[in-house]
């Protein structure tokens, strides 16, 4: 039963990220699967429910792709968030779907709404003890205008959630190789709030 369970997972997110959300139904999933919409629908009632399932499952990947990063060393702190960003870019990659229906799946799902509002503070906060580090070992300047360092990580957020739109729109298809210069792009917010050490220390990170 677990095997059929995830199964049906790993049909959806394929045809999800290859078809688009408004594309797939629970009829589609069970069809490419060979088996009935019954035998699905003891798994999932609604297709809403595998969203959630895969949603959730994003989440969980990014997390424990992240419990090893440790934020709290100041001399690997630049590279610390180029890993974060980059694992973050990862993950999105492989559920793409997400961040290529992402005013859909908001619009249309509370429970992935609220649980991301949420899991938004909780980046906010996490960003935010990362630059006060950066700020005290001298890698980042103080704040000039209000509120700035939270809109930097705005942008961060911003750029991070509607890079793949992007990617879609600009290049004829979407590759895992293009991971890196859009990981490139979104780290270069940071450094004109860099001071001459954070600039020096900035060069020496490596994007993989």
């Amino acid at each position: 039963m677990k095997k059929t369970k995830q199964t049906i997972l790993e049909t959806a997110l394929l045809l999800f990220n290859s078809d688009g959300l408004s594309a797939v139904t629970l009829r589609t999933i069970a069809d490419t699967m060979g088996i009935s919409q019954g035998n699905l629908n003891y798994h999932f009632k609604k297709r809403e429910a595998i969203i959630e399932a895969l949603y959730f499952q994003l989440v969980e990947n990014i997390d424990v792709s992240m419990k090893d990063l440790k934020f709290e060393e100041p001399t690997n702190a630049l590279q610390t968030l180029a890993d974060v960003l980059q694992t973050m870019m990862v993950n999105f990659y492989e559920y793409r779907f997400f961040l290529l229906d992402f005013v859909q799946l908001m619009r249309g799902n509370q429970k992935i709404k609220k649980h991301y509002a949420q899991l938004s503070e909780m980046r906010t906060a996490q960003f935010s003890e990362l630059f006060e580090l950066l700020i005290q070992k001298g890698f980042m300047r103080q704040e000039v205008l209000p509120n700035e360092y939270n809109y930097l990580y705005k942008r961060f957020s911003i750029l991070g959630n509607f890079w793949i739109s992007e990617a879609e729109i600009q290049h004829s298809k979407l590759t895992k190789k293009m991971i890196p210069s859009y990981a490139n792009i979104l780290l270069q917010a940071i450094y004109p709030y860099l001071t001459s050490k954070g600039q020096t220390a900035y060069h020496k990170i490596s994007l993989k």
